[in-house]
């Protein structure tokens, strides 16, 4: 007979002990899923790149409406528990009660709220769930200073986050450095240092006294006396298992809800799961064994037997960009010895501690990649004195020759954790492959292992290689979509040399799955035919994702921003006055000065644009490009012009670039930055090309990133003149447009052709970087002009509000 199983909180725990529960048996439980949220499973982990703006909410959720459907799940999500009344088992909830032959209480925790004055104020808020994040992207968008305090994970997350978004981010944070639990001082340090490097202030030792404001927040006092502007605070300084249902049902708590080895509280109808629950006195924060939580949940509620024993876990992460790893106990200690690798200059720290001939504790920051071998050995105790002197350099370099890496994963336990997010082991993967999971598609529908931040995925194809054997291949390079077989090079190749001047010759000429591709396909399609035939190709609107097609940036809000292009940077007063009307006169929200050196003009409607790009037209200015696959910026200093340190006249330089290079569409955006003297006030060294002036001339590196992925530039050449430094950018810029995947940044492209590749076309041979500048500007001819002002000629009518939008095609 179906029993009734009421569950309450619809997180990742109850969510992997549902899936669990209705593999083992599915008809047994009519389910019904409270949650105070109004929607259901997500991936609470992967909160981050949506602050950042990585990810959609949509990226992250778990479970959809089809899937309680189809389970048949009874979903009643925005609606709070108030009791659960166990002496007539049922759940009573703000809407009706429900009555249970089981229960699940999976409430997880709440965040910790320190007890200072203000802490109520409006505009002072936590950080734990979708609703914390879409407050803190909203106040992101109304600009100004953010302070957050506490420095863990989830601080650290979020001022990373908030400070992608604009805001002037500092961290508060008790301790004397960052990460305390998880890292020891040395990589705490470089943790702070890479925060700095990105703009975010970072004050430890720092203790918070009262949030300030009348109204709403408006600072942080610290214990100091120092006050910390802040027109948003966020609170990230722990959490608390939340046991209050727990408690008001006189069911057993401590610290939180006591579970057994079955997770089964002090009332036998009733279990316990996640971070809301105590067992054998430990409390439990990571995914890795709440998920081996949700098994024995599934077990138990089945009627079978299983035990719940913790295992030892590791902490690896990637936070704000920098690889993280901890395990074991790494405090100070008698008779403990440190073994440390130092590399400055690539960031990268490794610290082992060893005692008795034990590996005891490991932490390592900026390269992991060893990191489940040294928790192996961690784990199982192993005798490491054999190994002694090469330890530090991983399971590569044991007894004196390189080791295959296949070996090492041979080696693995069953129960080694390949998968953090997901809490997924080897031998969850083996188990998936052995039921038939062939590729690493496969493996990841099965067991989710490499489905949230995607960093195992190498690992468990080596899974895959060691179980098959000779029947598995690693893959090759996956094709540019499900409508052709052939990858981005592919495509390339036989454009280029079956010379197809049109999407439907392409479609027809090599195969296409589909009458006209999609829209994976046919962005990638349209730029590479129109970089390679430049006269003949039409760009095709429909091909483009809307930013493209509207020539702006679409808002959340269905509005958009106007950035109007400031060659070099530069200005004037009259340009100015103009920008300042059309914002009055267009209602225009917000007016932002962005990190490029131009103007943003956020919240103009979709009708209204044609009307706000006249009147700047009016005034001598035209698109920026912001929304494009192509030039956005040349930024830079005043140069000599100015400063008193500047060697060359870097904004001339600046100028001279943005105009050769504008309205050219490459595979993704790029950016450009001139800077008057090495003391680099334009950031030249982490732009997609940079260039340095100095006394002998320019110094030009190309291939530098500053978003997720932060890289320096690499030197590319030294070069007497500014025509020099415009004919090598123009040669750099078409090869890059010939030769790179679409949406592949140059960096990416650099590290795939490799840097003598490319110096050798766009320096060395004279007659090849000729030849690409020619290309480029054959291409120019077509392209540089400004759309904003083709747009109010041409298609102002498709603006309207009653223009037909049946042919736009969905981003």
């Amino acid at each position: 007979m179906t029993q009734k199983l009421v569950v309450i909180g619809a997180g990742m725990a109850s969510g992997r002990a549902l899936e669990h529960l209705f593999d083992r048996a599915p008809d047994t439980y009519e389910v019904t899923l409270f949650n105070a949220e109004t929607r259901g499973n997500y991936n609470r982990i992967m909160l981050s790149p949506v602050l950042s703006g990585d990810k959609t909410y949509e990226e992250i959720v778990t479970h959809d409406d089809d899937w309680y459907r189809t389970h048949g799940v009874t979903c009643r999500f925005g609606e709070h528990v108030v009791k659960i009344d166990r002496k007539r088992k049922v759940v009573v909830g703000q809407n009706g009660e429900v009555p249970y032959d089981k229960l699940l209480i999976a409430t997880g925790s709440a965040p910790f709220i320190i007890p200072v004055q203000g802490k109520d104020l409006p505009g002072v808020i936590s950080y734990r769930d979708l609703d914390d994040t879409n407050a803190m992207i909203e106040a992101a968008a109304r600009g100004g200073k953010a302070v957050v305090i506490g420095g863990g994970l989830l601080g650290l997350e979020a001022a990373a986050g908030l400070a992608a978004r604009g805001m002037d981010v500092t961290v508060v944070h008790l301790m004397g450095h960052l990460m305390e639990r998880q890292l020891d001082e040395a990589a705490g340090y470089l943790l702070r240092r890479a925060l700095e490097d990105k703009g975010i202030t970072v004050r430890c030792r720092a203790s918070t006294a009262a949030i300030v404001g009348d109204a709403r927040v408006e600072g942080v006092l610290l214990q100091d006396d120092k006050m910390i502007p802040a027109d948003l605070v966020v609170m990230a300084v722990g959490i608390r298992p939340e046991t209050r249902l727990a408690n008001d049902a006189a069911i057993q708590v401590e610290r939180g809800i006591t579970v057994d080895d079955q997770m089964v509280t002090s009332d036998p109808d009733i279990l316990a799961m996640g971070e809301c629950v105590e067992h054998d006195g430990q409390l439990f924060g990571l995914v890795a064994p709440l998920y081996d939580q949700a098994k024995i949940v599934a077990a138990t509620l089945a009627d079978e037997h299983a035990v719940f024993a913790p295992r030892e876990v590791s902490t690896k992460l990637k936070v704000t960009g920098c690889d993280l790893f901890s395990a074991g106990d790494f405090a100070e200690g008698e008779g403990r010895e440190d073994i440390v690798f130092r590399d400055p200059a690539r960031g990268i720290y490794k610290r082992l501690v060893i005692k008795d001939d034990r590996l005891i504790g490991a932490v390592m920051y900026g390269d992991t990649s060893d990191s489940g071998w040294f928790f192996g050995l961690v784990k199982d105790g192993t005798d490491i004195a054999d190994m002694r002197e090469t330890l530090i350099f991983g399971p590569a370099y044991q007894g004196g020759a390189p080791l295959d890496p296949m070996v090492a994963v041979a080696a693995l336990p069953d129960d080694a954790e390949i998968c953090g997010c997901n809490g997924v082991s080897k031998g969850d993967i083996v188990a998936a492959i052995q039921a038939g999971a062939g590729d690493l598609a496969a493996v990841r529908a099965a067991t989710k292992a490499s489905a949230s931040c995607g960093t195992c995925s190498g690992l468990v194809e080596q899974v895959l290689g060691v179980t098959l054997g000779d029947d598995f291949v690693l893959p090759t390079e996956q094709p540019i979509c499900g409508c052709t077989s052939l990858t981005h090079e592919d495509v390339r190749r036989l454009i280029k040399a079956q010379e197809l001047k049109s999407q439907p010759a392409v479609w027809q000429e090599l195969g296409w799955k589909t009458p006209d591709g999609c829209p994976t396909c046919r962005p990638a399609v349209n730029f590479y035919l129109l970089a390679d035939w430049p006269l003949d190709y039409q760009d095709d609107l429909q091909s483009r994702f809307i930013n493209e097609r509207k020539h702006a940036n679409i808002q959340k809000d269905g509005t958009f921003s106007v950035m109007p292009r400031m060659w070099g940077g530069i200005t004037t007063a009259n340009e100015l006055r103009a920008i300042a009307d059309a914002a009055d006169k267009y209602n225009v929200a917000t007016v932002k000065v962005t990190g490029g050196q131009r103007i943003d003009l956020l919240g103009v409607t979709s009708e209204d644009l044609p009307h706000i790009w006249a009147d700047l037209n009016a005034a001598g200015m035209v698109s920026g490009h912001a929304y494009s696959k192509g030039l956005r910026t040349v930024k830079t200093c005043v140069g000599t012009d100015h400063c008193r340190f500047g060697t060359q006249d870097s904004t001339g330089l600046g100028i001279r670039l943005e105009k050769a290079l504008w309205g050219s569409w490459t595979p993704h955006k790029v950016k450009l930055g001139v800077s008057g003297c090495p003391r680099n006030c334009a950031e030249s060294t982490c732009k997609d090309l940079g260039v340095i002036c100095v006394d002998s001339g320019y110094q030009i590196g190309v291939g530098g990133a500053a978003g997720m992925d932060l890289k320096e530039t690499e030197p590319l050449a030294h070069v007497a003149s500014e025509d020099e430094v415009l004919d090598l950018t123009r040669a750099f810029v078409q090869l890059y447009r010939e030769n790179a995947r679409y949406l592949d940044r140059p960096y990416k492209f650099i590290a795939k052709f490799g840097l003598d590749w490319v110096r050798e076309r766009v320096v060395d041979n004279l007659d090849i970087r000729a030849a690409l500048v020619d290309r480029f500007e054959i291409s120019q001819s077509v392209y540089r002009k400004d759309p904003w002002a083709e747009h109010v000629e041409q298609r102002a009518d498709s603006y309207r509000p009653i223009a037909t939008m049946t042919l736009e095609a969905a981003e």
